[in-house]
């Protein structure tokens, strides 16, 4: 069994935990609200963003152990943990389908480094469209990495979606316009057969570094996922060279006796490498490996050491009672690859008045309807 790795609320994030209600972070159904459900849902970014908006979350669908623990603990009901290539119909009755289909052969970071994996994995959208085929809901919701919009494959998706009867609307949103302390792009596409869905409007409130992260100790308590590393000699003091905003760059000018032989090698590239973050800013995108500084600008604004988990998960808008299950590798991907709760929540906000009429008369089809 997975190790719980349990969160006590000890911060109203933006009074995100007060929009969580009617459910809480450890509740996964609202009254009367339109019934979801997540494929390739990961820790639930996604979902807990839809139930944050008043949707009901009813089944779920991954293959990582952790996160499945991760999405039942939070969800409290059956997640099906195992490939989405062996489910076979009848599939649940829901209103609204959405999910994220596996981006890292569309991404950036992917294409530098192809592999076999990744060309099996770009095709797992279409495992998306066999399971909408069959559910038939009135709304739906893919989730990738923007690249991902001007692929192919996701010309291919829209066709197929049009012959279901689904008008669709697709566009990159930033993360930061929607109440997330954090430059994230994310490509979406929203479909309904009831109407042309919009993309949510940007939002006025821009929020910070400081805003998610400012009330937190400066030194790591150990405790609801406060917890840090415990940097040598040598990493302290790189890290002590490094001012808000700075880089690596700062490193080689100021200590470049401290500075790997690659990095004098590199005078250009990535400003982002033994980056640090800055209080009045929001920070940059929160990846699977936020532990290491030389993976990012994750240094703390004014502490010497990297970001903690709960302050990733803050920056990520995860509210302080979600529980995350696994090892400390393993939350930490799941923090990194979700989608920011917030976010995820505009997005289901557009998207309801194209659910209601399906909601109002939910009868369609078989009722209760298993997966075999």
């Amino acid at each position: 069994m997975p190790a719980k790795v349990r969160t006590r609320p000890t911060h109203r994030l933006f009074d995100i935990r007060r929009r969580i209600r009617p459910t809480s972070a450890r509740n996964g159904r609202t009254p009367n609200g339109p019934r979801f459900i997540d494929l390739f849902c990961g820790a639930g970014g996604l979902g807990l963003g839809f139930r944050m908006a008043g949707y009901r979350s009813v089944w779920a669908v991954d293959y990582d152990a952790d996160a499945v623990a991760t999405y039942k603990e939070n969800f409290n009901h059956d997640v099906y943990c195992g490939d989405i290539r062996d489910l076979r119909p009848p599939f649940p009755d829901a209103d609204v389908m959405i999910g994220g289909p596996p981006c890292q052969g569309f991404s950036p970071l992917g294409k530098m480094s192809p592999t076999k994996e990744h060309v099996r994995m770009n095709e797992l959208w279409r495992e998306y469209i066999r399971v909408l085929r069959d559910v038939e809901p009135t709304a739906f919701v893919v989730e990738n990495v923007p690249e991902f919009l001007a692929s192919s494959q996701c010309e291919e998706f829209l066709r197929i979606v049009s012959r279901l009867g689904y008008l669709t609307e697709r566009g990159v949103l930033k993360a930061v316009e929607y109440g997330v302390p954090q430059k994230r792009r994310r490509g979406f596409i929203l479909g309904s057969r009831i109407g042309k869905p919009a993309l949510p409007n940007p939002q006025d409130i821009r929020r910070t570094v400081r805003d998610a992260i400012g009330d937190l100790p400066l030194q790591p308590t150990g405790k609801d996922l406060h917890t840090g590393r415990s940097p040598r000699p040598d990493s302290m003091k790189r890290y002590r060279c490094i001012p808000p905003g700075g880089n690596r760059f700062d490193l080689l000018r100021l200590r470049p006796d401290l500075a790997p032989p690659c990095w004098h090698r590199k005078k250009k590239g990535s400003t982002d490498v033994m980056g640090r973050l800055e209080w009045d800013k929001p920070s940059l995108t929160i990846r699977t490996e936020f532990y290491k500084p030389e993976k990012g600008r994750y240094l703390h604004p004014v502490a010497h050491r990297p970001i903690t988990h709960r302050e990733a998960a803050r920056l990520q808008t995860f509210p302080d009672d979600f529980v995350f299950c696994g090892s400390k590798i393993e939350v930490a991907k799941q923090i990194g690859n979700a989608v920011p709760p917030l976010l995820a929540k505009a997005v289901a906000e557009a998207l309801l008045p194209f659910t209601a009429a399906r909601n109002s008369n939910s009868g369609r089809r078989r009722q209760g309807a298993a997966v075999l």
